[in-house]
């Protein structure tokens, strides 16, 4: 089973950017669809972004879409989420996944998260 650990996150100004790094042990992320999701306090998870397993195909919520971008390296077993023009609503955990399924963005395996916190 594949280990996943995120870092990057911290506390930046409306505007700023942030790049959040995930990365993968125990199996190589190569046969994985990945996926970043974030949960805001008192608020359900959502779906952030996704990536097929050679990088092809992307995905975005529309709340970020323009201002995040999705990479990986399979190389290096990682995945990044560049994060731009951040908002305060942009402020939750941000958690790494890998992906059941890709059309419907659900996760299987997660990470512990990140905290990203964004003032205005």
């Amino acid at each position: 089973q594949v280990q996943l650990v995120e870092s990057g996150g911290g506390l930046v100004q409306a505007g700023g950017s942030l790049r959040l790094s995930c990365a993968a042990s125990g199996r190589t992320l190569s046969i994985y669809d990945m996926g970043w999701f974030r949960q805001a306090p008192g608020k359900e998870r959502e779906f952030v972004a996704t990536i097929v397993w050679n990088g092809a195909n992307r995905d975005y919520g529309d709340s970020v879409k323009g201002r995040f971008t999705i990479s990986r390296d399979n190389a290096k077993n990682m995945v990044w989420l560049q994060m731009n023009s951040l908002k305060p609503e942009d402020t939750a955990v941000y958690y790494c996944a890998t992906l059941r399924n890709y059309r419907f963005h659900i996760g299987d395996s997660w990470g512990q998260g990140t905290q990203v916190t964004v003032s205005s």
